[in-house]
């Protein structure tokens, strides 16, 4: 697992890079604020329902503020996965230096 900055993760979007965007929050926070085109799956449902995602699929992790996110790596890692990358600092450094209209909490 690697980290990834949220300009790091905005240039490979806006390059058009097939990446899974593995957001591990809750349903009340993916409510609040969330990237475009992510796959939901919280991380208490990631042992059961890893089999959703591709183990050799490029996958980036995404949290709050990348704590979370760190966990559902290592977990993936475990499993198989070995292209994950950690959204530095989740969804609110995103907020904060690429997207600064979105909604943070």
């Amino acid at each position: 697992m690697r980290p990834l900055s949220p300009s790091d993760l905005k240039e490979r979007l806006d390059r058009g890079d097939e990446l899974v965007l593995l957001d591990v929050r809750e349903q009340d926070e993916v409510e609040v604020c969330r990237l475009p085109g992510i796959t939901h799956i919280p991380l208490g449902e990631l042992g059961v329902r890893h089999t959703e995602l591709d183990p050799g699929a490029e996958t980036i992790c995404i949290c709050h503020h990348g704590v979370r996110s760190a966990h559902a790596a290592a977990a993936l890692a475990q499993l198989g996965f070995d292209a994950l990358w950690n959204l530095s600092g989740g969804v609110d450094r995103w907020a904060r230096e690429v997207e600064p209209s979105m909604p943070r909490y």
